[in-house]
């Protein structure tokens, strides 16, 4: 059996990565299960959350990335929806990243947009600090090796899904 693809949508909160998963499940062919930073939070409770949030935070996304890995060998594709930050409790995650996913179809999108508006968005949306996709562009881990990238502040989620399709389907 072949293994499924696995595509990494990186970037800051409210950047737009969610919404591009809900276009690209929207899409009929190819199918995607999804993994998700937030989904992974939520398993770990805000007792621990608040005693050592990075601790139990990287610990969990070790363990969604392991999850991934489980449904790319059952053939079936996956979307990340996270963001690669390095932090001590996860240094060095992109090479953590890579190392999990030795000899899997990994492909990492970029997901950009400029910070002014995802400050905006993180007001918008009410349960993220105004400043949080700022202190996570700082902590972005570098020289990631892109297959793709999108810019949600030019394009709408659906063509980036499009794009993103495009690129690594066809």
């Amino acid at each position: 059996m072949d293994k499924g693809k696995i595509i990494f949508l990186n970037g800051v909160t409210s950047s737009g990565k969610t919404s591009i998963v809900d276009a690209i499940q929207s899409h009929t062919d190819p199918f995607f299960y999804v993994v998700a930073n937030d989904l992974f939070e939520q398993m770990i409770g805000d007792k621990h959350l608040h005693k050592d949030y990075w601790k139990y935070l990287s610990e969990v996304i070790i363990m969604m990335y392991h999850t991934a890995r489980l449904f790319s060998d059952s053939g079936k594709n996956i979307l990340i929806d996270g963001v690669l930050v390095e932090r001590p409790e996860l240094v060095p995650h992109y090479d953590k990243v890579k190392g999990i996913f030795m000899g899997y179809p990994l492909e990492i999108v970029e997901v950009y947009c400029p910070l002014d508006i995802c400050r905006k968005r993180n007001i918008e949306r009410g349960d993220r600090s105004e400043d949080q996709s700022d202190w996570q562009s700082e902590l972005m881990a570098e020289n990631i090796q892109y297959s793709c990238s999108v810019d949600t502040s030019l394009n709408t989620p659906e063509e980036c899904a499009e794009i993103i399709i495009n690129t690594l389907f066809k």
